[in-house]
This record gives structure tokens, sequence and C-alpha cells, in this order.
């Protein structure tokens, strides 16, 4: 999966949104979905929102696409992911129109949004902070729906021109990474590392970083710009028998952390060292994880799955909730655009009941009339008889809005004892099983229960 930069729309908006909503590309637009705006209006909706806009900036909407690896997802799928994405990103404030394209080799979304927002009318920024919270965003959600993603640091900073070396094989990076990793096993230390690259034709350059360049290459390159298994401390590490840095979960210092299950691991059949360190992390972490149990009171196996059942419950609750309020959240939001257009474009569209030539007079507000009457219909949907004040609709979402980031605190919280707890239970189930003398088996059985 890969998610392009947003980029500004060049062509008209009605343009862009007609492009990404072929019927020839959406299955006929059954992959066409909206958000505050129909597709059919959305170009209007856009420019009626910016009207208002305190900072509009210079572009009506922004573009993004989210491709997806081959045959790994379903049409329906990918319009899901990509809906999740939009909603999460944008967070209910900007009108937005989704499709799915199933046309090419590849399915992929595009997501047009207006580049100001309905709730509070102002400006979307694009810059690299917001770039990187799209991309985490997509990644976890590809990687919730089971899906691949790009390696963080295996292909970053990657330019097009060296992605198609790679594919090509002629990459000078692809290369140096590729000898490095053949001359660790082989190698005693970062010293004689480098020395086998020498013998192999690269010259190395010393300063504040190592770099290396091929006989042929114009430019040297840094062992760090290889990406994080490469830095000098990593390829130390890897030599010694240490892990990949990309392969290691990050652990917060004092938490219980995965047992390593020694007897299956490829990398500690063949490397000594590694087995050696290892094992001796595993004592550090099972003694870790009887600690926590310990400190927490859990002295059975069925005290710990049921403080693990009701975790897990207590996260599904409040995941439960807070979609409720993110739901109703965006359902008072729309509502609210909706009444306001009502009250502004009333005075219009009284104006054109009251016209003696109509055609002449929707020739002029066609816009307006068109907006009126969709913002009618959706009041009337909603049941009201009388409309809310703006002070009771802005109250109603404060309040909303409070209890969401409650509840997203409550989340997190839940989130990092869920995973603290799976952890601990793989830990005990793994000492409990990996234990082969029947006596010393029986011994860890009774002291945990």
């Amino acid at each position: 999966m890969a998610v392009t930069k947003t980029h500004p729309i060049k062509s008209t908006l009605k343009a862009a949104i007609d492009y990404i909503c072929n019927p020839d590309k959406t299955d006929g637009k059954l992959l066409v979905s909206s958000f505050g705006c129909a597709a059919e209006t959305a170009d209007i909706e856009f420019e009626w929102t910016r009207r208002y806009s305190i900072d509009k900036g210079t572009h009506l909407g922004r573009h993004l696409i989210q491709a997806f690896e081959p045959g790994e997802v379903s049409p329906e799928e990918a319009h899901e992911i990509g809906l999740q994405l939009a909603k999460e990103i944008l967070g209910g404030k900007y009108e937005f129109v989704l499709t799915t394209h199933i046309d090419k080799g590849h399915i992929h979304n595009h997501l047009i949004f207006n580049a100001v927002s309905f709730t509070d009318h102002k400006h979307y920024h694009s810059n690299k902070r917001s770039y990187h919270e799209i991309r985490r965003t997509s990644d976890r959600l590809c990687r919730e729906h089971g899906l691949s993603v790009i390696v963080p640091g295996r292909d970053k900073g990657k330019s097009y021109i060296e992605h198609q070396a790679v594919q090509n094989g002629t990459s000078y990076k692809a290369k140096l990474k590729a000898a490095i990793n053949r001359l660790i096993p082989v190698s005693s230390s970062l010293e004689d590392l480098l020395a086998r690259l020498q013998r192999e034709g690269y010259e190395i350059k010393r300063g504040k970083y190592i770099s290396a360049r091929a006989l042929d290459q114009e430019r040297f390159t840094r062992l760090k710009a290889l990406g994080a298994d490469y830095t000098e401390e990593a390829v130390a590490t890897r030599i010694a028998g240490g892990p990949r840095p990309s392969r290691q979960p990050r652990q917060r210092r004092g938490k219980v952390s995965l047992l390593i299950d020694i007897q299956n691991n490829i990398k500690a059949q063949q490397s000594a060292g590694y087995q050696r360190w290892a094992t001796i992390e595993n004592l550090k972490r099972a003694a870790a994880t009887m600690n926590f149990l310990t400190e927490h009171g859990i002295g059975s196996y069925e005290k710990l799955v049921e403080r693990c059942d009701a975790i897990a419950a207590a996260s599904i609750h409040t995941r439960e909730s807070l979609r409720d309020t993110e739901q109703q959240i965006a359902d008072l939001a729309i509502l609210r655009k909706q009444i306001d257009t009502y009250r502004k474009l009333k005075p219009v569209y009284d104006r054109y009941k009251a016209s003696k030539d109509k055609e002449k007079f929707l020739r002029g507000f066609e816009s307006e009339i068109i907006l009126f009457e969709a913002a009618a219909r959706d009041i009337k949907k909603a049941g009201l008889t009388k409309l809310p004040s703006s002070e009771k609709l802005k109250a109603g979402l404060d309040g909303l809005s409070a209890r969401k980031t409650a509840l997203q605190a409550e989340l997190r919280k839940i989130q990092r004892e869920e995973k603290e707890y799976d952890t601990l239970h793989q830990n005990v189930d793994i000492l409990i099983t990996g234990l082969t003398e029947p006596k010393r088996a029986k011994q860890y059985t009774q002291n945990i229960e």
C-alpha cells in the first residue's frame, strides 16, 4: 500500500470530481461516496463553504491517492478503508468525495476534499506533518485489514529515479546494502567489514559519518542513509549477533517485553552470539513478567485470563462508544451546515418563488437554489419542525467533542493495558509449555497459582 502526498487540484474542481467519479472506473458509480456534500454538487458546495472562510488559501480542494498491492484487496474493502482514512484524517470537518478505481492493474482510491473546513472555515494546511499523519493512519488501517504496507525506513526518502534503479538492479544503495548484508556474518568487527568493502572495490570515507562509494559512483553514500539497519551502531550490533533495529519492536523502559522463541528462531540457530544475547534477554523478560504478576496480585493462570478478558471487553465497549460519539458529531456538524445554508439562502429562494420569470432568475442564481433545496431536504429528513439556534447547535457539538476527547484518552489507556496483558499472557504460556522437565513445569505452575 502507498499513499501519495496530498496535492492541490490544478484543473477545475468540477473536472477533477467528474474524473474520479467516472462510471467506467468506479463500477458504474457503485464505488463513490461523499461526506458533507453530494458528489454531483460537490464543486458548488465546496465553493459555498469557501465564501465564508477567513483563510481561503489559493486552492479549491486537495487530491489524495491511496493505492493497494495488486490482488490483495477487494474493491469494496478498499473503498471502506478509504472512507475510514478520510474520516480519521479530516475529522468530520471537510467535505469530501471518495471513489475507488478498478480500471487499472491495481485498485486505488481517489479522495478529493475541500481545502476549507465547513465547521470552523479554516484552511487545510498540507505539510510534512500532515502527510506523515496521513501515512501513519493509512498504514495502521491497512494492517488492521491484514494488508501489506511499506516498511518505515526501508524505502524512506527514495526518489523515483532511485526506485526505478532498485527495480532494474542498478541502484548503488541497493548494491551497498546487499554487500553489507553479505559481509556481516563473516566479519569480526565494523573495522573488519569496512576493510572487506574496500577489498571489493568500495572507497571508504571517514568523518562524522562513515560513507562508501563504488568505483563508478559519483557521490559517496552515508551508511546511515541506507536505513535504520545500516547505521554504524546497527552494523556493529548485527556483527556482534544482535538483532536488526527494524525488526525489533521498541520497548518502553520498565514494561514487560515478549519472550524470544529461541528454539524456532532461525537467527539463533545460525548465530551463537545472537543465541547468547536472546537467552540473557529472556531471563530479564521472564523476571519482569513474574514481578508484574506479583505486584498486581495475579496469583493464578485463571486470574490472568480473567484480567485479559475484562480489559478486552472494556476496549470493545470504549471503541463502540467512541464510534457512536464520532457519528453523532458528524451528523450534527452536517445538520448545522445545512441549517446555516438554509438560513442564508432563504431570502434568495423566497425571491425566486415570487419571481414572475423563474427561468431567468434561475439562470442568475442556479447554484444558490440548488444548495437551498438540498439543505431543505436534509432538514426535513432530520424531522425538524423548528430550526435550533446556532448557540444550541454549537453547545451540542462542544459537548460531544469533550466526550470524544475523554473517550480517546480512555481508549489509549486501555489499549496500553491490553497490549501489556497480551504480552504477559503469551509469556506465561511460553514459560509453562517451554519447560521440558516435568518437575520444573509443575513447580512453575504451582508458583503462578
